[in-house]
């Protein structure tokens, strides 16, 4: 066929330049049928079947803005999915940070997913186990189809592997009272609501891509981990995953706790008045764009308590035994944090700093991390704002799945600082110091390390990565299998706290100071001047 048109293109027609961009690659096999129609994916260079922008719902756009998802309307004839839909809109990014893959179409018409299956169907009889990633952001910003989060590795090992898309941003979260008049009493949470759609669409369709139904692990990493702990806790999501995965992020204390449904109407009343429309109906007829630039000048908080996905707290979920009760493996990097002590010029001003934002429990942090030199403060500041921020947060949500659940948890300790090109620069963070940074576990557990180096080369890995993140892969593939992530993870006990660190060499350690996480749940007082850039 392409001879042909070769062909046509030298003497007879006019041929359009991208030709090699628009031709159909090897078709994954047959058109698989879901419950809206048919679907042809595509075979991939090493046999990974994947299906690429598939629909799970019906575009939220126009009248559908700002509603639940709806399910897709049948279609006639074959969805081709060969090819990755628009992200979701947001504020694009420079080329010049980390986590740079290339800029993505970007639309409201975003509610798509992407599936990659092995490259032989299951043995006769049985059916692979799925894994469902929600990607982070921040509710901000998010990609199912950035680079780092491909599914090409783990179907290599026996997964099928969902990467899902939901609205962020103003798109995504957004109360107003209007909005709550509208839908029966509450608003907002829209980007989680596409998440639970997804999962229902998931179950009713991933047996025809060689999926089980009733193996479904749902993963995520920062805002995505948040959205985990919440479906968790959720019973819009009852019977929709079996177990669960969260990297670095958890609605399990204040801070990131769902707001009041009140709180966030006032923030979804202010936005309209800096928008300066009139009413709901005219800031549905704003620009996706001028939305964004308008919500970017505002102070707005993500989660609502709406009732219905979120009805309550994640620990009063968990206290009260009204949650999902399933296997769940959590952790976080050693260098990461939501929090900041500010800018710290050496002993006597990380000393300060600890007084200033932890008046009642100063002495038993300090003596829990101490540093008696200047080259002591960065390491015992890092500590105390990550343990107060990211690992209170998976602790409290092991803690909650121990005392509460009857499944097992599971807890990682990511170590490894990557293997930077020397001289590489970043915009967003420093090679030299960034550490075991926010995100710098996901590329191994996903096997997606060379997604870094896909336009310029930014870390020599090692045969010793590839090592780690090997084994990071296989931890995943028997998690989603069987519930356990392998004999040499011990279960989460909290009389005597454990979990696996993560490095070139792995082993089970101490949880990094556990005995004193209660102490660091002091409220931050607000910022006065400005805080250290963050790595």
């Amino acid at each position: 066929m392409r001879a042909l048109f070769a062909a046509l293109c030298a003497g007879l027609i006019a041929c359009p330049a991208a030709l090699d961009a628009q031709v159909m690659e090897q078709p994954s096999g047959p058109p698989v049928r879901v419950a809206e129609g048919l679907v042809q994916g595509k075979m991939l260079s090493d046999g990974v079947r994947a299906w690429l922008g598939v629909p799970f719902a019906e575009p939220p756009v126009r009248d559908l803005r700002w509603r639940d998802p709806q399910p897709h309307r049948p279609w006639q004839g074959v969805w081709i999915a060969d090819r990755f839909a628009p992200e979701c809109i947001q504020p694009l990014r420079s080329r010049a940070i980390n986590h740079y893959f290339g800029e993505e179409a970007t639309s409201e018409d975003c509610l798509y997913l992407n599936i990659w299956a092995p490259p032989a169907p299951p043995p006769q009889g049985t059916r692979y186990p799925v894994m469902v990633w929600i990607y982070g952001g921040g509710f901000n910003i998010g990609s199912a189809a950035m680079a780092n989060y491909a599914g090409e590795p783990l179907a290599k090992k026996g997964v099928v592997y969902v990467s899902i898309g939901y609205r962020v941003g103003p798109l995504g979260f957004f109360a107003h009272p209007d909005l709550s008049a509208e839908q029966g009493g509450a608003s907002g949470n829209y980007g989680l609501k596409d998440q639970v759609a997804a999962l229902k669409w998931v179950r009713a369709n991933i047996a025809a891509f060689g999926g089980d139904p009733e193996r479904v692990t749902i993963a995520g990493q920062s805002a995505g981990s948040m959205s985990v702990s919440l479906l968790q806790a959720s019973p819009a999501a009852k019977g929709l995953f079996h177990r669960v995965i969260g990297m670095s992020g958890g609605a399990f204390d204040a801070a990131m706790a769902p707001i009041p449904l009140a709180e966030a109407e006032a923030e979804g009343v202010a936005l309209q008045r800096a928008a300066g429309a009139s009413s709901l109906t005219a800031l549905r007829d704003l620009t996706a764009d001028r939305l964004i630039d308008v919500a970017a000048t505002l102070r707005r908080r993500a989660v609502t308590v709406d009732g219905q996905v979120v009805r309550e707290a994640p620990a009063a979920s968990f206290a009260g035994k009204r949650f999902n009760d399933v296997p769940v493996m959590v952790g976080f990097t050693r260098d990461e944090s939501f929090r900041s002590l500010g800018s710290l010029s050496g002993v006597a001003s990380y000393r300060q700093a600890v007084r200033t934002q932890f008046p009642v429990n100063a002495d038993a942090i300090l003596a829990a991390y101490p540093a008696g030199t200047d080259a002591q403060v960065r390491r015992a500041a890092r500590d105390i704002e990550r343990d107060a921020s990211v690992g209170r947060q998976m602790a409290g949500w092991a803690a909650a799945q121990a005392a509460n659940g009857r499944s097992p948890a599971y807890a990682y300790f990511f170590t490894r600082t990557h293997p930077y090109t020397p001289g590489v620069t970043f915009a967003d963070h420093d090679p030299a110091t960034v550490g075991a940074y926010h995100t710098g576990d996901v590329p191994y557990w996903l096997g997606t390390l060379d997604s870094l180096n896909r336009f310029r080369t930014t870390r020599n890995w090692t045969a010793a990565d590839r090592a780690l993140s090997d084994a990071m892969m296989d931890a995943v593939v028997r998690f989603a299998a069987t519930g356990n992530p392998g004999p040499a993870w011990p279960a989460f006990d909290p009389a005597r706290p454990r979990m696996m660190q993560l490095d070139l060499e792995r082993r089970v350690v101490a949880w990094p100071n556990h005995a004193v996480l209660p102490r660091l749940n002091e409220t931050p007082p607000p910022p006065s001047g400005p805080g250290r850039v963050r790595d």
